[in-house]
């Protein structure tokens, strides 16, 4: 009897505290905390693809334009910068240079841009064209995953500041989360936009 009753006293415990912790925001905080973590990987992701991209960008241009040493130069040191970052999305200060390395590469892509306006033969070639859509695509997805994992991280932050569920945080060690830095929040609704002139668009079919 004594055996049947401590586990019918240990079955009623875990119920109550299951209930107590549901009605707490136990459960909700850990679903909003793996949402952040899904949505930083997939940031990750598609910074990733878009410096996969880089060395093929680079080499192309190289063919045809290989006296813009600086422009080439800036963007491959660039893109190791980036990789050197060891970022870790808990630490606003690491988030901060992971941020700004990736700003940099963005940076040194607009100009290589800019610079292979001035070589007809090299925005006329296939390969070069086939990344530069490539590349619109994948700004077209970083800005879509920032965003998203932006107001993941605000949702995440808001929820634990709110009470009851600021108690369960705490006792639990949540804490707020570090987050992307946004200059313009309207920028971030929209993809930017990559001008790859006339010469990125298919010919026509005759």
């Amino acid at each position: 009897m004594h055996a049947s009753f401590r586990r019918w006293f240990a079955l009623v415990a875990v119920v109550v505290a299951s209930v107590l912790l549901s009605g707490c925001g136990y459960n909700a905080i850990q679903q909003k905390d793996e949402a952040v973590k899904a949505g930083w990987s997939e940031v990750l992701n598609q910074y990733q693809r878009r410096a996969d991209l880089v060395p093929n960008l680079v080499a192309t241009v190289k063919g045809y334009a290989a006296h813009e040493s600086q422009v080439l130069t800036e963007v491959t040191e660039a893109r190791a910068r980036v990789g050197q970052v060891q970022v870790n999305a808990e630490d606003p200060e690491s988030l901060a240079r992971f941020q700004a390395a990736q700003g940099e590469l963005s940076s040194a892509l607009g100009r290589l841009l800019v610079v292979s306006e001035n070589y007809p033969t090299l925005k006329a070639d296939q390969s070069f064209r086939d990344l530069q859509a490539q590349l619109e695509g994948t700004e077209n997805r970083i800005t879509v995953a920032r965003g998203r994992y932006i107001a993941t991280v605000q949702d995440y932050n808001t929820y634990i500041r709110s009470f009851p569920q600021v108690i369960t945080a705490k006792v639990f060690g949540y804490r707020e989360k570090p987050n992307f830095s946004v200059e313009n929040e309207a920028q971030i609704q929209r993809a930017p936009s990559v001008d790859f002139g006339p010469a990125s668009q298919p010919a026509p079919a005759n």
